[in-house]
C-alpha cells in the first residue's frame, strides 16, 4: 500500500488532522530559514501526539550531527530526512534511519549509489515546498532496482493519483499543496490527498468485501457459523486500522518470538549451485518455524475479542505447538486437533503441545492427516462460537483468514526485503518458498508483489509423483474448487470429491491451497512446481551437510527445486529462500527413511 507522508506540520492540531486521514509519517521541519520552522517545544509536543501512529520524520539541512542527535533523542523522531548537499559520509554516520533528498534529474541512479544505504525522497531540483511538479517517471529506475523511492514537488490532491501512477513510488510527500496558508495544513486537502494516492493503484493487498481474491476466496460455511466469521471479520477490520494493535504486537514479535529473523548468506551452497543463495531464517523463530508469527498475532485478536478458548488445527504440529505456545503466553485455554497419522510421524510434537498445556484430539476419521483435522476444528468452532476463537494455521479457510494469516506473516518478506538490499544493494532475482496451505510463502511473497523483476516460485508436495500419485500438488495438478470454506485450487475427482493429499512432509500435506496463491498462479505473478518425497529427502540431507542447517521436510521442498533449476540460472543469480522450519521434528522420520549408515 501506497505510504503518505504528511510534511511540514506546524501544530498538534494539523498533527491530529494528517493522523485522522490516515497518515502513516508527518514531517518536523527544523530548517531554520523555512516558513514552517518549529523550536523544540513545539516540536516536542507534535511528536507526542505522533508517537505510535505515525512515523515521526525530522527534516534537516545541513545541520550539525550533535542537533541531529538531540532532536532524535530529546524530542523524539524515528527518521532524519537530510534536505541539504550532505556527503555520503555524512549521512552514513548518522546512527538512526535516513531519508536522504534528491533532486530529480537524468542522473538520479548515479546520485542514488552514492547513498546506497539510505532510503530516498526524489523533489523538484528546485527543492522542498515550491509547489512545482517535475517528470515523476524519473524516478521509475530507481523503483525497479529495488529501492525505497518516495517522491515529492507540487503534489496536491488533485495530481497525486496520476504521480503514483506513473512512478510506482514507495510513498508520497507533500507540503505546500496541502495548506490553507503557510504553515498551516488544510484538513479537507490532507483527507483528499491521502484517499487520492492509497486509490491510485489496484488495490491487490485487500481482498473484495466479500473475501475474493480475482476468482478466488470468498466464504463457504454453514449458516451456523456466518455470524463467527462476521464478528471475526468486523473485529479485524477494526484492529487492522489500529495502530496500538501493531505496536503491541511488534513489542511481542521482538521480544518473545525472537524477530526480525537473519537473513543468512548460505555460502558453501553458493559456491556448489554457482549461484548467490540467502536463506531467510524463519527456524530460528521461537518454537522453530514460521507459525509463530501467526499464532501470536491471532492471540491477540482472540484476547481483544474477548474469548478465552482458543482451538487448532495442526499437520506436522509446527501450528500446533505455536498456538499452545501463544495460548500459554496470554493465558487461554488450548485444544489441538491433529490426524491420527500425523500424531505418529510427529510424535515429539504432540509432547510439545501436551508439555505446553494444550489438549490434543487424535482425528481417526477419513485420510486422519490435516485435511480431517481442520474438518473437526470446524466442527468445534460451529458448536462453541461464543467463547472460542479458530486459530487457523495457513492462508485457507474462510474470509477473512486468507487476508488476515497473510498480514501476519507479511513480516517475512517485510524484513527479507530490508535484508537483502542491505546486503546486496539489490532487490533477488527470485523468491522460492514451500507451499501447502501456503502462509509462508505468502508471507515472503507478497512484500515483493509489486517488484515485477522479481520472480516467485511457490514449490508443493510432488509426494510419489504427480503422475503416479498421491501427492499434494494442488496447484501444479489441482483444479478450482471448494474446501474449507474458501474457493481455491484443490485435489477433486470429477464429482468433486476430495483427493486424499500425501507427502513426506506433514506440513505440505493437504489437498487444497489459499485462495491468494490461486491468484497468483492464474495471473502469472507466481509459478507452482511439485517435488516428490525423494528429491525433498535428499534436499534435507544436502542443506544438513553443506550448511551445517538441518531443516524442515517442508522447506526442503524448496532447497531440492533450487537444486534442480540452478544448473538453468545464469551464473551469480541472486536467490533469496524462505527456510520455513527447522527439521528436529523431522529427524526421527529421516533416520527411519534413510537408514542410519547414510
Amino acid at each position: 500500500m501506497i505510504q503518505v507522508k504528511v510534511c511540514g506540520i506546524t501544530t498538534p492540531e494539523d498533527a491530529l488532522a494528517a493522523l485522522e486521514a490516515g497518515a502513516d509519517a508527518l514531517g518536523l521541519n527544523f530548517v531554520p530559514s523555512s516558513v514552517r520552522a518549529l523550536d523544540d517545544d513545539s516540536a516536542r509536543a507534535i511528536s507526542a501526539v505522533a508517537m505510535g501512529r505515525a512515523v515521526r520524520v525530522g527534516v534537516f539541512q545541513n545541520a550539525p550531527l550533535e542537533r541531529i542527535r538531540h532532536c532524535v533523542e530529546e524530542i523524539g523522531l524515528d527518521v532524519v530526512q537530510l534536505h541539504g548537499d550532505e556527503s555520503p559520509e555524512y549521512a552514513a554516520a548518522i546512527p538512526f534511519p535516513v531519508l536522504k533528498v534528491l533532486p530529480a534529474s537524468h542522473a538520479l541512479e548515479q546520485q542514488a549509489r552514492r547513498y546506497p544505504k539510505a532510503d530516498l525522497l526524489i523533489d523538484h531540483p528546485t527543492g522542498g515546498g515550491s509547489g512545482e511538479t517535475w517528470n515523476y517517471e524519473w524516478a521509475l529506475a530507481l523503483v525497479a532496482s529495488g529501492r525505497r523511492v518516495w517522491i515529492a514537488g507540487g503534489l496536491t490532491p488533485e495530481n497525486v493519483a496520476e504521480a503514483v501512477r506513473r512512478a510506482k513510488p514507495h510513498g508520497v510527500d507533500a507540503a505546500s499543496g496541502l495548506e490553507r496558508k503557510p504553515g498551516r495544513k488544510d484538513p479537507e486537502k490532507v483527507r483528499a490527498f491521502v484517499s487520492q494516492a492509497r486509490g491510485a493503484l489496484p488495490a491487490r493487498a485487500r481482498p473484495d468485501p466479500r473475501g475474493y481474491f480475482g476468482g478466488f476466496g470468498g466464504r463457504y460455511v454453514p449458516e451456523v457459523l456466518f455470524p463467527a466469521v462476521e464478528e471475526l471479520s468486523e473485529a479485524y477490520e477494526a484492529l487492522s486500522a489500529d495502530p496500538t494493535f501493531w505496536d503491541e504486537l511488534h513489542s511481542e514479535r521482538a521480544s518473545y518470538a525472537g524477530r526480525p529473523t537473519p537473513l543468512y548468506f548460505a555460502a558453501r551452497m553458493s559456491e556448489d549451485l554457482r549461484l548467490r543463495v540467502y536463506l531467510k531464517r524463519e527456524d530460528l523463530a521461537h518454537t522453530g518455524a514460521h507459525k509463530i508469527n501467526n499464532a501470536v498475532g491471532q492471540a491477540l485478536i482472540a484476547r481483544r475479542m474477548g474469548k478465552r478458548r482458543v482451538i487448532a488445527e495442526t499437520g506436522a504440529g509446527q501450528h500446533g505447538v505455536a498456538t499452545a505456545t501463544a495460548c500459554a503466553r496470554y493465558g487461554f485455554e488450548c485444544e489441538v486437533y491433529m490426524g491420527e497419522e500425523d500424531t505418529v510421524r510427529q510424535a515429539l510434537n504432540v509432547f510439545r503441545m501436551e508439555l505446553l498445556g494444550a489438549t490434543v484430539h487424535v482425528v481417526r476419521s477419513g485420510s486422519r492427516t490435516l485435511k480431517d483435522a481442520m474438518n473437526e476444528a470446524l466442527r468445534d468452532w460451529a458448536t462453541n462460537v461464543e467463547h472460542t476463537y479458530y486459530l487457523i494455521g495457513s492462508t485457507a479457510g474462510p474470509h477473512p483468514y486468507p487476508r488476515l494469516v497473510r498480514d501476519l506473516q507479511a513480516v517475512i518478506g517485510e524484513e527479507a526485503r530490508a535484508q537483502i538490499l542491505e546486503a546486496e544493494g539489490r532487490l533477488p532475482d527470485l523468491l522460492m518458498a514451500c507451499v501447502g496451505g501456503g502462509s509462508n510463502a505468502l508471507g515472503l511473497f507478497h512484500p515483493f508483489y509489486d517488484d515485477a523483476q522479481v520472480r516467485m516460485v511457490g514449490v508443493e508436495a510432488g509426494g510419489s509423483g504427480v503422475e503416479r500419485g498421491p501427492h499434494g500438488a494442488s496447484l501444479s495438478a489441482g483444479s478450482p474448487g471448494v474446501l474449507h470454506g474458501s474457493l481455491s485450487y484443490v485435489l477433486q475427482d470429477d464429482a468433486g470429491q476430495i483427493f486424499p493429499a500425501h507427502s513426506i512432509s506433514a506440513g505440505l500435506d493437504y489437498p487444497g491451497v489459499g485462495p491468494e496463491h490461486a491468484l497468483y498462479k492464474e495471473s502469472g505473478r507466481a509459478e507452482y512446481v511439485p517435488i516428490t518425497d525423494d528429491e525433498a529427502l535428499d534436499a534435507f540431507v544436502y542443506l544438513s551437510r553443506t550448511e551445517g542447517i538441518i531443516p524442515a521436510f517442508e522447506s526442503a521442498h524448496a532447497i531440492a527445486e533450487l537444486r534442480r533449476r540452478a544448473p538453468g540460472l545464469p551464473e551469480g543469480s541472486l536467490v533469496l529462500l524462505n527456510l520455513s522450519g527447522r527439521g528436529d521434528k523431522d529427524v526421527a522420520q529421516a533416520r527411519e527413511l534413510l537408514g542410519r549408515d547414510r
